[in-house]
C-alpha cells in the first residue's frame, strides 16, 4: 500500500509511547523474543528506541517521534497502536480501531481506494 501511494499520500509511522516496557506491562511474547525496553524518561530516551524499533521491523515508511508528554497520542488516542487516514484539511476520514485486534490496513486500503478510484481500477486491472 505504500508503495502503490507514497507518490500521492505522506505515510508515516508515529512511534508514540511504549506499550509493553518491562517496567510497566511487559509481555511474555517480548520476554520470549528477549524485547526489553524500558519506559523512555526523555525524548532522547524515545528517539533511540524508536530508532532500534524502525531497523528490527526494517520500516520502509518514514518515521516520526511523539514528544515525551504524549500529545500526539493523547490527541489521537493511539495507544497501543492505530491507524488514521486524515485529508489535506486535516480531517480525520478513517480511523481504526485500536490494535493490536484493530490494526487492519484493510480499511486504510479502501479509504484510499475511495480517494484515488482511478489508481484502484488499475490495480484491479492489473490483477485480471
Amino acid at each position: 500500500m505504500y508503495d502503490q501511494y507514497k507518490d500521492r499520500v505522506a505515510f508515516y509511522v508515529v512511534y508514540i509511547l511504549e506499550a509493553h516496557p518491562v517496567d510497566a506491562w511487559q509481555t511474555d511474547s517480548n520476554k520470549k523474543e528477549k524485547i526489553s525496553v524500558a519506559s523512555p524518561r526523555t525524548l532522547e530516551e524515545r528517539c533511540a528506541v524508536e530508532n532500534v524499533c524502525a531497523t528490527k521491523l526494517a520500516l520502509h515508511i518514514p518515521a516520526v517521534v511523539d514528544n515525551i508528554a504524549n500529545t500526539t497520542e493523547e490527541a489521537y488516542t493511539a495507544w497501543p497502536d492505530r491507524l488514521y487516514v486524515i485529508d489535506r484539511d486535516g480531517r480525520v476520514i478513517y480511523k481504526s480501531k485500536p490494535g493490536p485486534f484493530g490494526f487492519e490496513p484493510a480499511g486504510v486500503q479502501k479509504t484510499l481506494q475511495g480517494l484515488f478510484p482511478a489508481a484502484a481500477r488499475a490495480q484491479v486491472a492489473q490483477i485480471r
